[in-house]
């Protein structure tokens, strides 16, 4: 599968999801033609036939290559980020819960459904390809939540993109902004169209010394089908927006910042 491919599969299974990304995607195009993608995020489990050594084949068979790994002890993750030779091509990103980190109780109840997954996947559809298990108990949704919101909402959510990235350093409408005045005004706008944005940590996660500031939404909210046909709202992926600098070389930063992700994963907390 070619990058393009990949991107236009992963955007339509993403805006069924998220819807809001479409409406802002649109309300930046307005202003500025062609949003481009900086980069998107995945979430998996350790310790299954889905753990990211086994994405990272796939993501290497699209002509990526890694670009670095990351830690996050809080957390209880750890990640990799991968880059491609062609510029426009987005940046991937995938982190994994170390599900032997966690307590007993929610190991147990995370080896329940990872026993349903038994097969490596083949093919880059695995992305977009939601649960591979049963449908859990809303309890269990509850008493995961209590401990990794990442777990729960992967447990929810399954396998499919987290969130889209818009590249700031793309948009003509904040080009003549100074500095975080640029990636301030875009967070603005999204507010001005109606979506919250993440404040854990400040709306700006980062600042030029660090070469990269964020920001994001917070994500959008559906109904999602529990174990026993039982519904509820919960939040599902959110929309992303970066501004990258250049280095004393003059040479943009591409890699990702721990301290700034740490406070991205907050984008899905249901409160």
């Amino acid at each position: 599968m070619t990058p393009v491919q990949f991107f236009e599969n992963l955007w339509q299974d993403y805006i069924s999801m998220t819807p809001q990304a479409e409406v802002i995607r649109k309300t930046f195009a307005d202003t500025d033609g062609e949003v481009i993608n900086d980069h998107v995020a995945f979430r998996t489990f350790a310790h299954t036939p889905l753990q990211l050594d086994n994405l990272e084949t796939l993501v290497l068979q699209m002509g990526y290559s890694l670009q670095d790994e990351y830690q996050f002890k809080a957390k209880k993750l750890r990640a990799r980020s991968y880059i491609h030779p062609d510029a426009s091509v987005p940046k991937i990103f995938i982190s994994e819960l170390l599900t032997e980190q966690l307590s007993e109780k929610s190991q147990d109840i995370l080896a329940k459904y990872s026993a349903d997954i038994t097969e490596i996947p083949s093919d880059q559809s695995v992305f977009w390809s939601g649960r591979h298990w049963s449908a859990p108990t809303f309890e269990d949704y509850k008493t995961l939540m209590q401990e990794t919101e990442y777990g729960a909402w992967l447990l929810a959510i399954g396998i499919r993109v987290n969130h889209f990235t818009v590249s700031i350093n793309h948009l003509t409408s904040v080009a003549e902004l100074k500095d975080t005045a640029q990636i301030q005004r875009v967070l603005e706008r999204v507010k001005e169209a109606g979506y919250g944005v993440n404040t854990v940590g400040g709306e700006v996660k980062g600042t030029p010394t660090t070469l990269l500031e964020q920001g994001s939404t917070m994500a959008d909210r559906q109904q999602v089908e529990f174990a026993n046909g039982e519904k509820h709202e919960i939040p599902t992926c959110f929309y992303e927006f970066a501004l990258r600098y250049p280095n004393a070389e003059g040479v943009v930063y591409q890699g990702f910042v721990e301290a700034n992700a740490d406070k991205i994963f907050e984008s899905t907390n249901g409160a």
